[in-house]
């Protein structure tokens, strides 16, 4: 039996969008650089494209226009069309640091909630992994310009397929 998580201070974001589940979760996970906001590079160059690995131990980057690739995390849980779990390996200065005992977690749920509806259910967690740059990373993901930021893009992008 797994142990409880303790989620106190967890940043949250929960929506409802039209489609169902397998849709979701297809939009969220298999067409990531479609939604997340450019503005939300962490590239040298501008990004071309975010790509999540659909496999446990795959990763999470971004692609930029020049090629290179830069690696947000990896996968810890993938699970279509119900979760998806993702290693935040950002630091508090938006550098990837590899070790995943410093990475915090984020949680996607895709529940089905009524005919082609889904509530989908965000949590990001253990911001304490990351040693001194936690409330750094807290804080931004939990500001306006965090995941409410990006679940809104996420949104549009589905409600206009």
């Amino acid at each position: 039996m797994s142990q409880p998580v303790d989620t106190k201070d967890a940043v949250r974001q929960t929506i409802t969008v039209p489609a169902t589940p397998d849709r979701a979760f297809r939009v969220f996970a298999e067409q990531f650089g479609l939604w997340w906001p450019r503005e939300y590079s962490i590239g040298e160059a501008e990004m071309a494209d975010f790509v999540i690995e659909p496999r446990v131990g795959g990763r999470w980057y971004e692609v930029g226009v020049d090629g290179a690739e830069c690696d947000t995390g990896r996968v810890t849980v993938y699970e279509p069309p119900d979760r998806l779990v993702l290693a935040w390996h950002l630091d508090g200065n938006w550098q990837f640091d590899p070790d995943p005992s410093h990475a915090s977690e984020v949680e996607v749920r895709f529940i089905s909630d009524g005919e082609d509806e889904t509530r989908v259910e965000l949590v990001h967690r253990h911001f304490e992994r990351h040693g001194e740059g936690a409330s750094a990373v807290r804080a931004a993901v939990e500001s306006t310009g965090g995941w409410g930021h990006c679940i809104s893009a996420y949104l549009r992008c589905i409600t206009s397929e």
